[in-house]
């Protein structure tokens, strides 16, 4: 049944605390951080989506970045197995959560990893970029859990990002939008769109015409809007310290068993 409910996690105050690869540590304010969360969970509402809200984790610093922990297509629930051994405990409360709306339960296995941030879906094609938290045996395995359900699993490479959906992400009729200096193979992708700046290469659909996005990329959401779309900013300056970007604070539920 086609639904819209998300589900987010509010951040830890050890948010300061979480991990950083590509980019510079910067200031993190955390009482900022939980305002700019409270006013994303608002942006989901007021666009006619519901939330979950998996129980707060105040000790696992990266713990906002939900999307992290599985990826879901039709009625199964893959739960990740995160490639840094620090985040490997946010999936316990998050599998949970999952699991009470009636998904069916499938589980990434050592050796494998896999980061949900790196799994972008277009219809029936996932696209996992292969690089510092994903690994061969950990879409290997989504693959395998995937592919009964009718999905086509994709490797993408992925070395200057740290998440696929770091680098790009995708507009409602499948065109793949980026920022290009940090995709590692345009090509991999049948249409692709250059976005002006970083932030604006992550979108989440709120619906097929509307768009949830940074306000840091302000040329990025004027050309959007050229386009026809609807465009919801919100601030998320702190989340973006951290490698952070729209997709990451929530994990979309489209269709929903047993609800």
């Amino acid at each position: 049944m086609s639904t819209r409910l998300a589900l987010v996690r509010p951040p830890s105050p050890r948010m300061h605390e979480g991990l950083v690869t590509h980019i510079e540590r910067q200031p993190v304010d955390p009482v900022l951080a939980e305002r700019q969360w409270h006013d994303y969970v608002t942006a989901l509402h007021a666009n006619g989506w519901e939330t979950v809200e998996v129980a707060a984790a105040p000790h696992l610093p990266d713990c906002a970045f939900i999307e992290d922990t599985m990826v879901v297509f039709r009625d199964v629930a893959v739960i990740s197995r995160p490639g840094a051994d620090e985040r490997k405990p946010e999936v316990v409360d998050a599998e949970v959560a999952v699991a009470a709306l009636g998904y069916r339960i499938a589980r990434i296995e050592a050796p494998g990893t896999l980061d949900g941030g790196d799994v972008l879906k277009i219809g029936d094609t996932i696209y996992v970029g292969r690089g510092g938290r994903t690994n061969d045996e950990g879409i290997a395995q989504l693959a395998a859990a995937f592919g009964p359900l009718g999905a086509t699993v994709v490797t993408v490479p992925l070395a200057k990002v740290l998440h696929l959906k770091s680098a790009v992400t995708a507009l409602p009729d499948g065109t793949v939008i980026g920022w290009e200096p940090v995709v590692d193979d345009v090509a991999a992708f049948p249409t692709f769109m250059a976005m002006p700046e970083e932030p604006g290469a992550h979108v989440v659909l709120l619906d097929d015409r509307t768009l949830l996005m940074s306000t840091s990329a302000p040329q990025s959401r004027a050309l959007l809007e050229a386009r026809g779309y609807d465009v919801v900013a919100v601030d998320i300056s702190e989340y973006e310290k951290l490698e952070g970007c729209v997709t990451c604070l929530s994990v979309r539920l489209r269709e929903a068993p047993g609800r």
